[in-house]
């Protein structure tokens, strides 16, 4: 049983069976009140799914792209949880998640052969009038979405123009599927592969620095 987490964009948490069941998926749209709401959604995700915290064998943290506030929250919370429960974390890039379900809603409703080929880009909102975005090109064998560029950071205007010369058709997400984070979690695990690095993908430096050496001052 995984459980699923990604503040990137809203707060989102699902809990999914390693076979792809999807047990309980909620989500919160704030973008800012991840810390408020993290907890909550995470015992509303266990109880809908009718598991307790020892049904969890590994936890599914989303690992950005997102703004540094809001991500660390997420991650966070994945790595308490898995720490108390000692259970492993797996990380996954959030864009795949919403690349994956974009790609098996096609596959449902057998609209996948004409799509498998074509590229596109997963964008997110960054803020500061910069775009996140992801170019993928279909499953590979694994069942996961095969990753052609990114994720990177471009500037608003300058966006399409970018996917222009990636030949990428643009798919704006306004969310996070904790559900298919989980999945793409559970397909990596089954194949034994690492789909995302253990740090998270910030693009850019924090706001916050750390204070350079304090001046010397002679008497």
């Amino acid at each position: 049983m995984i459980l699923g987490i990604d503040t990137s964009l809203g707060s989102a948490v699902a809990v999914v069976e390693s076979d792809g069941v999807i047990r309980a998926q909620v989500e919160s749209a704030d973008p800012r009140g991840h810390a408020e709401v993290i907890g909550t959604l995470i015992e509303r995700a266990l109880a809908e799914a009718s598991v307790t915290v020892s049904d969890i064998s590994h936890v599914a943290a989303g690992m950005g792209p997102g703004p540094f506030t809001g991500l660390r929250v997420g991650i966070a919370a994945a790595r308490t949880f898995a720490l108390g429960r000692g259970v492993p974390v797996v990380p996954v890039v959030s864009h795949d998640a919403v690349a994956l379900e974009l790609l098996l809603h096609d596959a449902l409703t057998g609209g996948y052969q004409d799509v498998a080929d074509e590229a596109f880009a997963v964008v997110t909102d960054a803020r500061r009038r910069e775009f996140a975005y992801t170019v993928y090109r279909g499953l590979d064998d694994d069942g996961l979405p095969v990753r052609l560029d990114g994720p990177a950071l471009t500037p608003r205007e300058e966006l399409d123009d970018v996917l222009r010369t990636v030949e990428a058709i643009r798919r704006d997400a306004e969310r996070i599927p904790a559900a298919m984070l989980a999945l793409a979690a559970a397909r990596a695990l089954s194949a034994g592969r690492t789909i995302a690095p253990a740090d998270a993908l910030y693009l850019r430096s924090p706001d916050v620095t750390m204070p350079g050496a304090p001046k010397r001052v002679n008497l």
